[in-house]
């Protein structure tokens, strides 16, 4: 029988500062991005309660002396945890008892919501996991480090390995782990289409035990997916959803509050800074969802689908660059925005970092695309150097990066007016 290799994520090193630090860590994200998988690399004894042949046993301890059940080597981990709620005030009593760090690891289904007499702040630190990124993946080179690039570490020429074939059936596929291990690309493709038909048909009931039309979560879902990457108001994906459903519109919100519970819908905020009028500003999310390949079998299409629809895959290639970009400044507690104001100027992305510092983005699939984008981001520097050269301004920090992300082939930083031009498949943390 082959044993599959565990392939090494970011989230790793995260997870092992947060057992330095605190006395649990509580491990959440998408279903099947691979939280169990991370935590096992970690833990020194394992509680299963999805195991049948101990379940029983684990249930009834749980349910009549739960401490017993932390007995073991830590850190102990404890899979699917909401199967037995009464584990997290054991293990809350036992960091305050014991008084140490590292000693228990909770993961579980994003798709049943529980509710705890104690929050456990302090004591039980949450981490967020996502999908797999291109680097984690093996497909991007990772000749290009987010993290350097912030520390003043440039470089001057990459090369992508990925070619658009490359790039279209990574999309589709996404970063989902189980993926990676199928041998053929047709098995390859099925997860995420599962993934889609499972949050449809069970975990948008099972995430709070109400029982939900499966037809509407799919329309919602697809209307989600032909909307991904862009500032499509709520009022639209309301009306396309629930066209033919008689839906209303406080179980829409039901639905959407639902997909949000299970990490599916991820929207990106919008960047407001005082450089334009408020009232200039977009200030709407731009739609979005945890991983692109959701979107693609939402849409029920493939990668054949994209050699005609360059458009759809734009947005498509968008959502990919933002999920990969949130796990690779992720050490550094980076949170990803967008800009866009009525005059048609834009960034894409708006990457901050807890320490002030931040990066102007736009992701582009081809070449031509480039030095308009690129002009995009100068613009918007210029007009915060503007900004703050009125003495009745408080300043505004100019961003100590410009990027744009492409599907090409070639990286490199252009002379006129230092813009970062980085391939996705040469981008790592």
């Amino acid at each position: 029988m082959e044993t599959k290799i565990y392939k090494k994520r970011i989230i790793d090193d995260q997870l092992q500062l947060k057992l330095d630090s605190f006395g649990a860590t509580l491990i959440v994200g998408p279903k099947s991005c691979g939280k169990t998988t991370s935590a096992k690399q970690k833990a020194k004894s394992i509680i299963e309660f999805q195991d049948e042949d101990l379940r029983d046993g684990y249930l009834a301890t749980a349910n009549t002396m739960p401490s017993k059940l932390l007995i073991g080597d830590n850190p102990r981990l404890f899979d699917e945890w909401q199967d037995a709620p009464k584990i997290w005030g054991a293990i809350r009593k036992s960091v305050d008892d014991r008084n140490e760090n590292g000693l228990y690891i909770l993961t579980g289904s994003s798709s049943i919501d529980v509710e705890t007499p104690h929050t456990g702040t302090a004591r039980i630190s949450t981490l967020k996991m996502y999908s797999m990124s291109l680097y984690e993946s093996g497909e991007s080179t990772g000749d290009v480090s987010l993290i350097d690039l912030f520390n003043g570490k440039g470089f001057d020429f990459v090369e992508s390995k990925l070619t658009m074939d490359d790039l279209i059936f990574a999309i589709c596929r996404g970063g989902w782990p189980r993926s990676l291990f199928n041998k053929t690309p047709e098995s390859k493709l099925e997860v995420a289409k599962d993934i889609f038909v499972q949050t449809c048909n069970k975990d948008i009931s099972s995430i709070d035990g109400v029982k939900r039309n499966k037809k509407w979560a799919e329309k919602i879902l697809k209307s989600y997916s032909r909307n991904i990457c862009t500032l499509a108001e709520t009022k639209t994906i309301f009306a396309d959803a629930t066209a033919t459903t008689g839906m209303t519109k406080s179980t829409f919100y039901e639905y959407i509050n639902a997909l949000n519970k299970l990490y599916i819908i991820e929207d990106l905020p919008a960047w407001c800074p005082s450089i334009r009028s408020r009232e200039l500003i977009r200030a709407s999310s731009k739609r979005n969802l945890v991983d692109p390949s959701i979107a693609v079998a939402a849409l029920g299409v493939g990668p054949d689908y994209f050699n005609t629809d360059f458009k759809t895959l734009g947005f498509l290639f968008e959502s990919l660059c933002i999920r990969d970009l949130k796990i690779y400044s992720s050490k550094l507690r980076g949170e990803l925005s967008y800009y866009h104001d009525r005059y048609g100027l834009e960034a894409d992305g708006v990457l901050h970092l807890q320490d002030g510092r931040y990066a102007l983005i736009e992701f582009k699939l081809g070449q031509y695309e480039i030095d308009n984008a690129a002009k995009h981001l100068c613009k918007i520097e210029e007009l915060i150097k503007k900004y703050n050269e009125s003495e009745y301004q408080v300043p505004l920090k100019p961003p100590d990066l410009k990027i744009v992300i492409t599907a090409t082939q070639y990286g490199y930083k252009r002379e006129e007016d230092g813009v970062y031009v980085i391939p996705i498949g040469c981008l790592k943390d």
